[in-house]
């Protein structure tokens, strides 16, 4: 018997004509089978720099159009999601700025937004909304294979407008992602950059630096890093095994929130060696009790479950 997905039955009316989704990674081939399934939109068009992925993604029947050029891919469209590392996000603005529909809204998925507005806001004609947004989930996995439909749901996707945006704009994107099964949360670009240093970018930067370090290690083999890992590096390695190029440009792009947090774990990381040399049991018992409760807090704001190996299922975050 088939698990209900929990997205519901399709929209009565399309909340959009026609939606562009440049980019079809993880995200954006996630965002056209919701968008299907849900009847978010009318129409679907697709588009990706590249050749391969855009034969994968029409084999797989994600859009109803797979466009090679972007001015083609958003002709029309009024709404537009790029879907593009974060270093790409200014110059596809700038390819796609003047064939934009007036009165459309362009929206990311970005994990860094203050970055991401300097670079795309420059490029708008002001007849079009920029509504920023970046959806909490993914996976380590890439590719037009690697979406499903579930992919949003219970998830928070954190919408960054910038000053003076119109509030009916930010309202429909809402809509948007809620009909996708998410959660929604307005918030400051600046504060968002913070929020995710600590919760996502500064984890991801430990997981790559400790992988790293046990490949790097001469008096312990590549073969038994693998063959006797434990549970903990286990997990640092599924997020380590992430998309390098989407890293590599959260990290360039949100350099002061991320190094402001590194400065702080720093100071915590000594405080902590500080208890292990100093046989100091009583702070360490009360540091683990007191992290403890932020593991609970996780799981009841549904965030995650109490079930082994972190509460995922195969192929999710």
């Amino acid at each position: 018997m088939p698990v209900p997905d929990g997205l519901g039955a399709q929209l009565r009316e399309p909340l959009f004509d026609r939606i562009a989704l440049i980019g079809m990674g993880l995200i954006g081939s996630s965002l056209a089978r919701v968008c299907r399934r849900k009847g978010l939109a009318r129409e679907i068009i697709a588009a990706d720099s590249s050749a391969q992925v855009r034969a994968e993604v029409g084999g797989l029947g994600l859009a109803d159009q797979v466009a090679e050029k972007l001015a083609t891919a958003v002709e029309g469209a009024d709404l537009v999601i790029l879907c593009v590392p974060v270093g790409a996000m200014g110059p596809v603005a700038q390819e796609i700025a003047p064939y934009l529909l007036p009165g459309a809204i362009l929206s990311d998925v970005g994990s860094v937004k203050t970055a991401i507005i300097k670079a795309v806001t420059p490029h708008l004609p002001g007849t079009v909304d920029f509504v920023p947004a970046h959806p909490v989930a993914g996976t380590e996995q890439s590719g037009p294979a690697a979406g499903f439909a579930t992919l949003f749901l219970n998830r928070w996707s954190i919408v960054t407008p910038p000053a003076g945006t119109n509030p009916q704009a930010v309202a429909r994107l809402a809509s948007f992602w809620q009909g996708a099964g998410a959660n929604v949360e307005v918030m400051d670009a600046a504060h968002h950059d913070l929020v995710l240093a600590i919760t996502s970018h500064v984890p991801h930067l430990i997981a790559y630096n400790i992988v790293g370090t046990a490949a790097d290690l001469e008096q312990v083999t590549q073969l038994e890093v693998i063959k006797f890992s434990a549970g903990g590096f286990r997990d640092f390695t599924r997020i380590a095994a992430s998309d390098p190029v989407m890293w590599r440009d959260i990290f360039l792009n949100n350099k002061e929130a991320v190094l402001e947090t590194l400065g702080r774990f720093n100071e915590d990381l000594s405080a902590l060696q500080r208890m292990i040399r100093n046989g100091d049991g009583k702070a360490l018992f009360d540091l683990f009790t007191r992290t403890r409760t932020i593991r609970r807090g996780i799981i009841e704001q549904g965030q995650e479950t109490s079930a082994p190996d972190f509460g995922r299922r195969a192929g999710e975050t």
